[in-house]
């Protein structure tokens, strides 16, 4: 039992931070430059103060699409015993007017490391979001879903000696470790750039716990570099 609400604990810990970590993109901009390349750095509050890189291409199609590459990392002693990366893409589904709906979908690597455990886990994101954009400006609601799949655990020594001596490593199917997510993203675009923020509420999937900061709050910068 007391094992079974550690692994439940470590699942929602990784599925937790760095979720809100990814490119916002105003639209509107992309569909009215030649822009091809999209560099990204941002830093928020999820669980705990994080940074991250990102790097988008649009494609060449009817319809817009961007494909996404994103590396974050949380702040601490040892910033590389925690990481997540993501590799996906978003595509602009809906455009009426000015107002646009956009679907995005992500596969996540992920590594949480601590005096008990090391966790590697392989995940998925999707998100939507629907709003009103404008070349100077946009905002829009977002929902999404952030599930941690299938993870490895590599216990400590300490976690043996403390808790259960005959825990075994290796690769586990969560019944859970899946957030939603529920907020609003926003910004303002110069030229070449976009300053964006994102804030919202996080809930687990099972909507009867709450995860230990229950928000998140992004602040992004994206330079657009045309052809």
């Amino acid at each position: 039992m007391v094992r079974n609400l550690f692994i439940v604990l470590l699942l929602t810990l990784t599925s937790l931070y760095n979720t809100a970590v990814s490119q916002t993109l105003n639209w509107t901009t992309l569909d009215n430059t030649n822009t091809k390349h999209i560099l990204n750095v941002n830093f928020g509050l999820d669980y705990s103060v994080s940074y991250g890189i990102g790097y988008g291409y649009k494609l060449d199609t009817k319809l817009p699409i961007v494909l996404n590459a994103n590396f974050s990392l949380p702040s601490g002693e040892n910033i590389f015993d925690d990481f997540k990366t993501k590799l996906g893409g978003q595509v602009n589904l809906l455009n009426m007017s000015n107002f646009i709906g956009s679907v995005s979908v992500f596969g996540i690597y992920r590594r949480y490391e601590n005096q008990l455990v090391r966790l590697q886990n392989f995940g998925s994101e999707m998100r939507g979001a629907f709003g009103y954009y404008k070349p100077k400006w946009f905002v829009a609601a977002e929902v999404g879903f952030d599930k941690a799949i299938v993870t490895h655990f590599k216990h400590s020594k300490t976690y043996r000696e403390t808790i259960f001596l005959d825990v075994k490593d290796g690769w586990y199917e969560p019944a859970t470790g899946g957030n939603f997510l529920y907020g609003i993203q926003t910004g303002y675009s110069f030229k070449k750039s976009d300053l964006t923020l994102n804030i919202g509420k996080v809930t687990t999937q099972d909507f009867k716990t709450t995860p230990l900061v229950p928000y998140y709050l992004m602040l992004g910068y994206n330079y657009r570099i045309t052809h």
